[in-house]
């Protein structure tokens, strides 16, 4: 996958000393399946086209449902080439950047925005894997910390509307990109709270669902 150019992208207020452990975008086929839900549009536009092929078929002939189905198909296909194309500007859009003391995302299509998170803002974070090796990263921020969910989606984590949890949407290689922030959120949190700390991360306290692996949640405490 290519990637943009980081330095035209990065925020100026990233403190020089941090280095920048990982950095990437979406992977806009996961994004528009997982985020834009193409797979559930398919099979309502297929549903459909059945649904009324059959009732015309059987109230009227078979010219009438055959002409049924293709308005329905032209429909269904504009409605998926809509959603993968605004799931492909979404991707190419997004830069999500892992540092040794933040999480910095910039997202939108028509207006940039940069969400500049330190660790220690961020209470707790969770891996969701799918099939094909992408997965999401969503992360809980500390309490008095919010971010409207219209202002992150799709890049937030589906329903939590109340507390919204922005998250690192559909990336590759996300196992792989989880034990690099888990390693980073430990680190930091070891090096803020002195030597003597002692850093929990557990699962124990982590909300979420059966598909998220609370082997790959990070708690910081």
């Amino acid at each position: 996958m290519k990637l943009v150019d980081l330095d035209k992208l990065l925020p100026s207020d990233i403190p020089q000393g941090e280095t920048i452990l990982w950095y990437g975008q979406s992977d806009w086929v996961s994004l528009a399946r997982n985020a834009y839900r193409v797979d559930w549009v398919a099979f309502y536009f297929l549903g459909l086209m059945i649904w009324n092929a059959v009732t015309i078929a059987y109230e009227s002939d078979l010219w009438d449902a055959l002409q049924a189905i293709v308005s329905t198909m032209g429909l269904g296909l504009l409605a998926l080439s809509l959603l993968c194309l605004l799931a492909w500007l979404s991707a190419r859009t997004t830069l999500y950047v892992i540092t040794t003391r933040r999480i910095v995302m910039k997202i939108g299509i028509a207006l940039p925005i940069f969400f500049n998170l330190p660790f220690s803002q961020i209470e707790s974070a969770a891996l969701r894997l799918f099939s094909d090796g992408t997965g999401d990263l969503p992360f809980t921020l500390a309490k008095g910390r919010r971010i409207a969910y219209l202002h992150l989606w799709p890049h937030a984590r589906p329903l939590h509307f109340a507390n919204p949890q922005p998250a690192l949407r559909c990336i590759p290689q996300a196992q792989l990109i989880a034990d690099v922030l888990k390693k980073a959120m430990v680190e930091e949190a070891g090096l803020r709270l002195g030597a003597g700390a002692v850093v929990h991360h557990s699962a124990q306290n982590i909300q979420a669902y059966p598909d998220y692996r609370p082997s790959s949640a990070m708690t910081m405490g």
